[in-house]
This record gives structure tokens, C-alpha cells and sequence, in this order.
């Protein structure tokens, strides 16, 4: 093997090692009791001395034997969890599918002259500049604190990426395959569903996975949108504190841990489209 390989992979070794070293210490966090993780501890520990549940008992009943009882919780992490599961995935379907489509339009047929700079100036702004307003109006439809509130927002902030990143898949589909089939006699829609959307189906896993993780991890809107009843896994994590002993870590890298999942899995569901979607048009005809 030759220097130029073995420093090739070396790079490719510390880069690894490196993204995945906050994974490996908030896995070791999560399994640590408190005393090890405040500052009753005295040193740290790269791994837990008597790893134990404790932390994810705590996130998920609100009470555990480690923590005591001047530590529960009123509310626990079920409801985040679920509320963050269904207001990602609907604001992802609304953003892959509007997407999609005014994507095909423009692409095609060049609807609406001024549609790529309208929508990328939504993602211009910071949201914070905007937010005072989303709240005012929302407040007026009846919309704070409910999971189609805070998905639609999420569905509206997320859709100029879902848009110009299938927009750049699309220009890679070839025109010819659409008017062969349109000789064939087959109807605009037809064309799209038959023709088009098999072809761009590794592009849709791609562009879903990123808004989804974008919706997922989310903080601000769901800080300012939600109050009780539909807080998500952000929201809920920075509550995760307590007069006695302050940050609470070890709770935090559980829930932390379980924040992983979701996407992860979606990730391995999506897997067989994800390489060929990160690749699609890198070959030019």
C-alpha cells in the first residue's frame, strides 16, 4: 500500500473518530448514575463505573431512586417524544410532496417565473426575524400549541429546501423519456406518476431524510409555538434541570440518545435509495 493510501486512510479514520466521539461520551453519560456525572463525582470517567438505567427511568416515570424524590418530574418524556415523531413526519410529507410538485412545475414547464427566489428568501431570513409575527397570527387562528399548528410552520420553513433540492434532481431527468411517453399518449399526470416520479424516488428518500432531520431538530419555533401539550424533544431537553443540582447530564444524553433513533432509523429504512439520491445527476449523459 502505497503513502498517499495509508495517509488517505488515516484522515478518513480521525474524521470518523471525531464525529463520532460526542455520540460515544453522551452514550457513556446516559448510563452514568448522578454521582458520577455531578460534581460529587470529583474526576471524570470516560465510562460509567456502575453503569445503570437510572436515566432513562427518570426521562420516561419522572422519578428514580438515584435522583430522589426532591427531583421528579411533572412531565415526563413520552409525550415530547411522541408529539416530535408526529409533528416531523407530517411537516415532512407536506414539505417533500409541495415540493415535489412545484419542483416538476417549474422544472418542466416554468410555473411561476419568480418561484425559486420567493421561496429561498424564507430561508433568508432568520427565524427569530420573523417569529413575532408567525406568533401574532397563530395566536389568531388558534393555532399555539396544537401538533397541525406547529406542523405546518415546520412544513412551510422546510419546503424552499425540499424544493431546490428536488429541483436540482429533476433537471437531471431526461426530457426525452416525458415525450416519449407523451407520444405514447399518455396525460401530464400520467407522465409524472409512471414516468417521472420512478425515476426520482432515490431523490424523495434523500430530500425527505434532510427535511426531516431539519423538522426534527427543530428548537426555536417549537419554543415560542408550543406551552404544555405539544413541546417537543428540544423544548423538553432544555427543561431537564433542577434547583439542587442544575444541568441535569445524565437525563439529558438519555433523552439525548433516544433523539438518535428516528432518524437513524429512517436512515436504514431509506438506505437502498440514500447512496443513489446523494449521487443522482453526478453522471451527466
Amino acid at each position: 500500500m502505497r503513502i498517499k493510501d495509508i495517509f488517505r486512510h488515516l484522515v478518513i479514520v480521525l474524521a470518523v473518530a471525531i464525529a463520532l466521539f460526542p455520540i460515544a461520551w453522551m452514550a457513556s453519560m446516559a448510563f452514568k448514575p448522578p454521582l458520577e456525572w455531578t460534581s460529587a463525582a470529583g474526576t471524570v470517567t470516560w465510562l460509567p463505573k456502575e453503569p445503570t438505567w437510572a436515566n432513562f427511568e427518570y426521562i420516561f416515570t419522572g422519578k428514580s431512586e438515584a435522583y430522589g424524590t426532591s427531583t421528579m418530574m411533572e412531565r415526563t418524556a413520552f409525550q415530547p417524544v411522541m408529539a416530535s415523531i408526529l409533528v416531523s413526519s407530517v411537516a415532512t410529507i407536506i414539505a417533500t410532496v409541495v415540493g415535489s410538485l412545484a419542483a416538476y412545475g417549474f422544472s418542466r414547464h416554468r410555473y411561476g417565473k419568480n418561484l425559486p427566489f420567493s421561496l429561498i428568501q424564507l430561508r433568508m431570513f432568520p427565524p427569530l426575524a420573523v417569529m413575532i409575527p408567525i406568533m401574532i397570527m397563530w395566536a389568531y387562528l388558534d393555532l399555539i400549541d396544537t401538533w397541525w399548528g406547529l406542523a405546518l410552520i415546520y412544513g412551510i420553513v422546510t419546503l424552499p429546501f425540499g424544493f431546490w433540492l428536488m429541483l436540482t434532481f429533476l433537471d437531471e431527468v431526461p426530457v426525452e423519456l416525458e415525450e416519449a411517453a407523451m407520444i405514447e399518449g399518455a396525460s401530464p399526470w400520467g407522465i409524472f406518476y409512471k414516468v417521472t416520479l420512478p425515476l426520482v424516488k432515490p431523490a424523495i428518500a434523500t430530500t425527505a431524510l434532510f427535511v426531516f432531520i431539519l423538522n426534527w431538530s427543530d428548537y426555536i419555533m417549537a419554543l415560542l409555538l408550543t406551552r404544555k401539550e405539544w413541546i417537543t424533544i428540544p423544548v423538553f431537553m432544555n427543561d431537564l434541570n433542577t434547583a439542587q443540582t442544575g444541568q441535569l447530564y445524565g437525563a439529558k444524553a438519555a433523552l439525548g440518545l433516544i433523539a438518535i433513533i428516528p432518524p437513524l432509523i429512517l436512515g436504514i429504512l431509506i438506505q437502498r435509495h440514500l447512496v443513489r439520491g446523494l449521487t443522482f445527476g453526478a453522471l451527466k449523459q
